[in-house]
């Protein structure tokens, strides 16, 4: 479960309810109309862009990703990736089988190598299922950037429906409240929808676009030298690039710590 999420979301919406509370009753802000307007205008909008279909899955994407994002360190992967190597030094490939590998796209390459695939093939496959990955999360962070632009976008209009209504209505002063809460508060449903939600779920499906790419990347090289029976410590050194430079530094000290 990401807590940071969590947090981030009741933090906000806390922020507001309190404004709101102390502002005065809570009833002035919850307007039918309104809503309808920001949210049925915003999905209608998201639909035209993007197939039904896609925005269901994104949808649903964002939403695991958001709350249950589980970031994989790529230090701890090169270790796991250096163990199957000594799994495959003792007991040849097929001692694979009989190894339980947590991240499910490293875990599929390794039953790869078990299962006897030539390199060529293995490569494939593990980048094209990469390259699916990757674009299912790039799809999912420019439905929900969508729903971040149309919200406001819908919120003005709504804005401006109520600004109508109540220009039509100046005889009658009693309208005039109702449309005047129209047309503010779509302007903050649009604003909180997109700036505490839809937004935030686009930047998270970015950034973890981009580990995805690196940690994927590196199983699939990791998985190569598996195949062709490389040494551990040679596997090791060939995939600590993927470190940032601190860790990189702490695991190369740490082998000649070992070596020695």
């Amino acid at each position: 479960m990401d807590i940071a999420t969590i947090a981030g979301i009741l933090a906000g919406s806390t922020v507001v309810a309190v404004a709101i509370l102390i502002g005065g009753d809570v009833g002035t802000f919850v307007n039918v109309p309104s809503i309808l307007i920001v949210v049925g205008g915003g999905f209608a909008a998201t639909v035209i862009r993007f197939p039904l279909a896609n925005v269901y899955h994104a949808l649903v994407l964002g939403g695991k990703v958001a709350f249950t994002h589980k970031n994989t360190n790529p230090k701890d992967m090169i270790e796991q990736i250096a163990q199957l190597a000594e799994v495959v030094r003792k007991d040849g490939p097929l001692g694979l089988e009989n190894v339980e590998i947590e991240d499910e796209f490293l875990s599929k390459g390794a039953r790869f190598v078990a299962d006897g695939y030539e390199r060529d093939v293995i490569v494939e496959m593990l980048e094209r299922e990469r390259d699916l990955n990757l674009e299912r999360l790039d799809e999912g962070q420019r439905i929900y950037k969508a729903i971040g632009d149309a919200a406001p976008a819908f919120g003005m209009i709504g804005t401006l429906v109520g600004l109508v209504q109540m220009l039509s209505a100046m005889d009658d002063p009693s309208s005039i409240g109702p449309a005047m809460a129209v047309a503010l508060l779509t302007t903050l449903y649009g604003a909180v929808i997109s700036n505490l939600i839809a937004l935030p779920i686009a930047d998270k499906l970015s950034t973890k676009g981009k580990i995805v790419e690196v940690n994927q990347t590196l199983s699939i090289d990791g998985i190569i030298q598996l195949s062709q029976g490389k040494n551990p410590n040679l596997i090791r050194e060939m995939l600590v690039s993927y470190l940032p430079e601190k860790q990189r530094a702490q695991m190369l000290a740490a082998e000649v710590a070992v070596a020695s």
